[in-house]
């Protein structure tokens, strides 16, 4: 049985509090389910701007998406859960992955490492958290993780923060598949230059079904996320599409237009679309980025509580 869609934006753009405010309070109006804020250098930082999200706003959780776990600490970071996910009044959902940008761990003066040494990192860093703000923990404030069993439960244990990881490759896979609530697809993965590069329909298939084998023992499936890249409401696909076939040389139009983070059509052809990610790969917790924000909001529309 399909889980009901849950629908994210990422907001990226460096702005006042009062424009941050504002733009919180316009997710939250056109019936976004999460708020979320990534983890680069030159966009904003993601626990006060999530503190400041929930003071603009009653319902939406409030997500990571993701924390470069290299960039963090693990005690300083359980630290900022905790605080965060009280000030927040426990909306809070952690978000984690290695991160893709080596400039960005050499500008801050942190190391970047092999992709064993980052899974290593991320998976040490999960681990740890576990222990720090466990019921019995010493950084324990009311936020405890693990335990307990759906956030706000206060029935078999107390309320814990969900996680979310951000993974793609087989090792990331798997270790999503061992701790994670939510397991949050790129829909990309790593190339030469150090850029992401689209997965296809069929090698996003492949993905998700290495992580089905990897999680068949779970006792409860896990929340499954897409993070899509690109977003157009049109009649003329064909004429939306043709900016960003320059930034893919190596795909034609309609493969492009077949791409799961790709949704250009009119908006019957999208819901359709995002119907059918559910139905084919299990996705029902789809995030779009914040210049799509508007654009994506009849869809959230036609199909909130679906």
């Amino acid at each position: 049985m399909s889980r009901p869609f849950r629908f994210g934006v990422s907001l990226i753009a460096p702005v006042t509090g009062e424009a941050w405010a504002a733009t919180c309070r316009r997710a939250e109006s056109l019936g976004y389910d999460v708020i979320t804020v990534a983890d680069h250098l030159g966009m904003p930082a993601p626990f006060p701007s999530l503190v400041a999200a929930a003071a603009a706003t009653g319902r939406p959780r409030l997500g990571t998406f993701v924390l470069n776990t290299g960039f963090w600490n693990p005690a300083l970071l359980a630290r900022e859960v905790a605080t965060t996910d009280a000030l927040t009044g426990g909306r809070l959902e952690l978000g984690l992955g290695t991160g893709y940008v080596a400039a960005e761990h050499e500008t801050a003066g942190l190391p970047w490492g092999t992709p064993r040494e980052r899974v290593d990192r991320l998976l040490r860093t999960v681990e740890e958290l576990k222990v720090l703000l466990d019921p019995e923990g010493p950084l324990h404030r009311g936020t405890p993780w693990p335990g307990g069993k759906a956030p706000g439960s206060t029935a078999g244990g107390p309320r814990r923060v969900p996680l979310l990881i951000g993974a793609n490759g087989d090792r990331m896979l798997r270790v999503a598949a061992e701790h994670a609530d939510i397991v949050a697809f790129t829909g990309a993965r790593t190339g030469r230059n150090g850029k992401l590069e689209p997965l296809t329909a069929a090698e996003l298939d492949e993905r998700v079904s290495a992580y089905r084998k990897a999680s068949a023992a779970r006792e409860e499936a896990a929340e499954l996320n897409l993070l899509v890249q690109i977003v157009a409401v049109t009649d003329d696909r064909s004429a939306a599409v043709r900016p960003w076939l320059d930034r893919l040389p190596r795909l034609t139009e309609h493969e492009v237009l077949d791409l799961p983070v790709v949704l250009i059509g009119t908006l019957e052809q999208i819901v359709g679309r995002v119907l059918g990610l559910r139905e084919r790969y299990g996705f029902s917790y789809v995030t779009v980025l914040e210049p799509n924000l508007e654009a994506f909001a009849p869809v959230v529309g036609a199909l909130r509580g679906r």
